[in-house]
């Protein structure tokens, strides 16, 4: 089995920034179901005490994968993409974002283990998400899962 070289915990990723604006937010609210018109309609947004229209939750994550490669960590590692899952998100949110802000996302390595006498390889990446003022808005946890092939070894 091969396992994921742990001397990249801690390494730092290279950052993406991206502008936020209202018409990528109403294409991701569509895209995630979101009925409340705070998120798509910007006198709502308003009416619910924002500046403009406000960034959902879950979009953190979306700012990661504009980069050219958001897998390209993964293949750095030896990963087969094809034996990677999404295992686990998570955020911890520490102020609003809103239309019209530029935000950051920093990532680093943060853990590698193995779990199933090495069958299962779990990368931890944790991200920082600063807006133009260089305030932190968002962190986020993702774990990805990499299943190794125990038959590619035997032969």
């Amino acid at each position: 089995m091969m396992n994921i070289d742990r001397s990249a915990i801690g390494r730092e990723l290279p950052s993406t920034s991206l502008l936020i604006t209202r018409s990528r937010l109403r294409a991701f609210a569509k895209a995630t179901g979101q009925q409340d018109p705070t998120y798509t309609d910007v006198d709502a947004a308003r009416q619910a005490g924002h500046r403009d229209l406000p960034v959902p939750p879950t979009f953190f994550y979306s700012i990661d994968l504009e980069s050219p490669n958001p897998a390209a960590y993964l293949e750095d590692l030896g990963v087969d993409l094809r034996t990677a899952l999404h295992g686990e998100q998570e955020f911890t949110y520490h102020q609003m974002a809103y239309a019209g802000d530029k935000l950051t996302s920093t990532c680093r390595i943060t853990d590698i283990y193995e779990k199933k006498g090495g069958l299962l390889g779990f990368i931890i990446r944790e991200s920082t998400v600063t807006n133009q003022a260089g305030e932190k808005v968002a962190t986020m946890r993702n774990t990805v899962v990499v299943q190794h092939d125990r038959k590619k070894d035997l032969s």
